[in-house]
């Protein structure tokens, strides 16, 4: 095949439409009425790296501490509109926030097995079909954290961006003109609601491709929007 050929077939497979990708999920039946509940805001994950030209991720902490201030604020912004009361986490005198650490991984793993085997409707596992309904979980032992007393929902907040370096943009762009996909860039993000009576997964945003610079205050925002849409028990714009 001539080399033209296979370049613009490569290119047509690559711009062909595939099966959406779901992006929200959460257990069925649950409702959430605004001015009913309590919610903690879980400390978030966020890392901010830089992508080598190799695909390896560079951990960046200037760009870190910068997205870590500019997130914390537009989550703070956020927390009057969500439809109930929403706290910071307080680790007080529990002596819980290594546990809580673990947590915070745990529902990454949960977050991106979601994404893998349910948003993806052609890669969804026998017992995550649509009629199977949503189940996930962290586990019910979270709710007897004692400096989780008192709430009743758990939100878990992480990030994942890896900026494309110069390198790494190149390559891109030289792979595309040889027919093969190469991307550019991670951001990933998370948002979840834990019922902390039952460890159980009852609500979910996440996306491999979220928009937003989370470095700048702008971006940050428009990254909270994001995650946040969709919020169970928030009003609507």
């Amino acid at each position: 095949m001539p080399r033209h050929v296979a370049y613009l077939a490569a290119m047509f497979l690559l711009c062909a439409p595939v099966a959406a990708q779901e992006k929200t999920g959460s257990k069925p039946g649950f409702t959430l009425q605004p001015g009913t509940v309590r919610i903690v805001l879980m400390r978030p994950s966020i890392r901010v790296g830089a992508q080598s030209t190799g695909g390896m991720n560079e951990p960046n902490a200037d760009w870190t501490d910068q997205a870590r201030r500019h997130l914390t604020q537009a989550l703070h912004d956020a927390q009057s509109q969500l439809g109930n009361v929403v706290v910071d986490y307080e680790e007080g005198a529990s002596g819980d926030g290594p546990l809580l650490t673990q947590y915070t991984q745990l529902f990454g793993a949960v977050a991106d097995s979601v994404i893998e085997y349910q948003f993806f409707p052609g890669n969804r596992l026998p017992t995550k079909k649509r009629d199977k309904g949503f189940e996930w979980g962290v586990g019910a032992d979270i709710g007897k954290l004692r400096s989780l007393s008192g709430a009743n929902y758990a939100l878990f907040i992480n990030t994942h961006d890896e900026y494309g370096s110069t390198g790494r943009k190149m390559l891109q762009i030289v792979a595309a003109m040889g027919g093969v996909g190469i991307t550019s860039g991670v951001h990933v993000g998370h948002a979840g609601l834990i019922d902390l009576t039952t460890g159980e997964l009852v609500w979910l945003n996440a996306d491999r491709q979220m928009g937003g610079d989370v470095r700048t205050a702008e971006g940050a925002a428009k990254r909270v929007a994001q995650l946040l849409g969709g919020f169970p028990g928030k009003a609507a714009p």
